[in-house]
């Protein structure tokens, strides 16, 4: 069975459903005057405020263990290896791997800037509305929860890094926005956390925009904070989704010309190519 960010074991899709067997990120059932005080809370909440999931709106059974339901958190579908080894993206079998083809095509055609990236899962389903509730929804609690699930499925990436940095929103949209993402995300994992980049251009939304322009919309749109420390370190970039990676590429660009030493990168979803 797969496991929750805090290895305990999770249900599939199509197992019994995941309200009556745990959370994904608590012990199970085990008597415990804890766990008692918490299933009177949970059932006091549940009459009272009838709180509903962040991510699927459901109401919610365990309101005291955080704004997402258990059923969300065990749907989440992580990619699995084999996985290209610049940008975590599903390749199609193991027999194709070797030194050479550790990288997808659209990989390999290009001279990249982050040597190993790792995703949680597919921007879809479950996780694409966890992502949502939190980056839209202003629900912030989820970051400590995907922060563990990212330290597990990018364990490979975080392994000898020395520093965390977030991907930062310009100004103008953080301040709409209140927080950043990434870096709510960036502050849980267990690895130093930066801020050693700014957003000195606002750009319009990637998602907004065909492949083909992504590079060029965010060309020099990063520049190195001004108290950053990264010279000779191994970075790892921290953002909530990636698609064809360039805004990740762009920043890593920036902390190498600052003297990196290696850049690698961790999101929570990642839009996947078709396998090829």
């Amino acid at each position: 069975m797969p496991e929750s960010p805090l290895g305990l074991e999770t249900h599939p899709p199509h197992a019994q459903h995941p309200r009556h067997s745990g959370h994904p990120l608590h012990p199970g059932h085990s008597w415990h005057p804890w766990h008692s005080w918490h299933s009177f809370a949970d059932a006091v909440l549940a009459v009272l405020l009838a709180p509903a999931c962040a991510a699927c709106d459901h109401p919610l059974d365990e309101p005291t263990r955080g704004p997402g339901c258990s059923h969300c958190w065990a749907a989440i579908v992580p990619i699995t290896p084999p996985v290209c080894q610049a940008c975590g993206d599903p390749l199609p079998s193991w027999r194709t791997i070797s030194v050479e083809c550790s990288r997808c095509p659209r990989c390999r055609r290009r001279d990249l800037h982050i040597t190993q990236g790792r995703a949680i899962g597919a921007y879809e389903g479950s996780l694409r509305a966890i992502v949502h509730a939190l980056k839209y929804g202003g629900r912030r609690s989820l970051a400590k929860p995907l922060a563990a699930l990212l330290a597990q499925h990018g364990a490979d990436v975080l392994k000898d890094a020395d520093v965390v940095v977030p991907v930062p929103l310009h100004r103008s949209r953080k301040r709409a926005r209140g927080f950043n993402q990434a870096a709510e995300i960036a502050r849980h994992l267990p690895v130093p956390t930066a801020d050693a980049l700014r957003r000195v251009r606002s750009t319009r939304s990637q998602t907004d925009l065909p492949a083909a322009k992504r590079h060029a919309n965010v060309r020099n749109a990063f520049a190195l904070g001004r108290r950053a420390r990264i010279k000779d370190r191994v970075v790892v970039l921290v953002d909530d989704v990636s698609t064809t990676g360039a805004t990740l590429d762009a920043s890593a660009q920036v902390l190498l010309e600052a003297g990196a030493r290696e850049v690698r990168a961790l999101t929570v979803a990642r839009v996947a190519s078709r396998l090829r």
